[in-house]
């Protein structure tokens, strides 16, 4: 199977985007406190985004209502933001920021601490964190999905935590969901090929329990189903032949 890879002026307009995204997320972070409405952090992404003259790719996604999803302590991702879910003191929060800028996309999400974490809260941030990298590592021409999502799962487990099945990255480009799926976990040497010039995100969403997610009613909102915190980490990647060149690093 083939997908879509870049050419030269293509790949200077994935790192234009991934740049603004990159710098949008690192606002929000630096914006966060108790008290503060996921509403807000909605605000402020539509605000930061235009100012880069982007726009955010998530908002009316197949009719998500936000411009970023915002999950919050057990919720895995696709949070959609509420004037009326405030942050609290100890709370983890992933925020994932995807931005358009001339037609292409740049997809990142980090996860917060708002407060003083708990030992647990610290626990599946830092393997969240170290997923994802150890998944980029195992990026490179010629490697297989299964080798990073191997790479991802492995260390999760590894570290007494899961990976989420249902969801995974993807491809990106002109659109912000390509093919290929780029799951978070499976077996060395076992699916498609990556090729240079391909663009792909890395962002495992980890879980402090059991991976199994439940749908809130709003259709959205995929949460853990035994209530257990989960944290993603997620970079767009070009695949090159020595590895990957990581464009949404701030």
């Amino acid at each position: 199977m083939s997908f879509s890879r870049l050419h030269r002026g293509q790949i200077e307009k994935m790192r234009a985007a991934g740049q603004v995204a990159a710098a949008t997320l690192a606002r929000v972070g630096v914006a966060l406190r108790p008290g503060m409405s996921t509403a807000a952090i909605d605000a402020l992404v539509r605000a930061d985004t235009a100012r880069f003259g982007a726009r955010p790719s998530q908002l009316g996604y197949h009719g998500f209502p936000g411009a970023v999803c915002t999950s919050r302590n057990d919720v895995a991702c696709h949070g959609v933001p509420r004037e009326d879910e405030r942050l609290e003191p100890g709370d983890i929060v992933s925020v994932d920021v995807t931005s358009e800028l001339d037609g292409y996309h740049g997809d990142t999400c980090a996860t917060f601490f708002v407060g003083e974490p708990s030992a647990e809260a610290r626990h599946v941030v830092d393997v969240a964190r170290r997923c994802r990298d150890a998944g980029i590592a195992a990026v490179r021409d010629g490697a297989r999905l299964g080798d990073v999502g191997f790479a991802m799962h492995q260390l999760a487990r590894s570290e007494g935590c899961d990976v989420v099945r249902v969801v995974g990255g993807h491809g990106i480009g002109r659109r912000m969901h390509e093919p290929p799926h780029v799951p978070f976990f499976g077996e060395p040497g076992v699916g498609a090929r990556l090729r240079a010039g391909m663009a792909i995100t890395i962002e495992p969403i980890v879980t402090l329990g059991a991976p199994a997610l439940v749908e809130d009613a709003d259709g959205w909102t995929l949460r853990t189903e035994d209530g257990r915190l989960a944290a993603q980490f997620e970079h767009t990647v070009l695949v090159t032949r020595a590895g990957c060149e990581i464009l949404t690093r701030c």
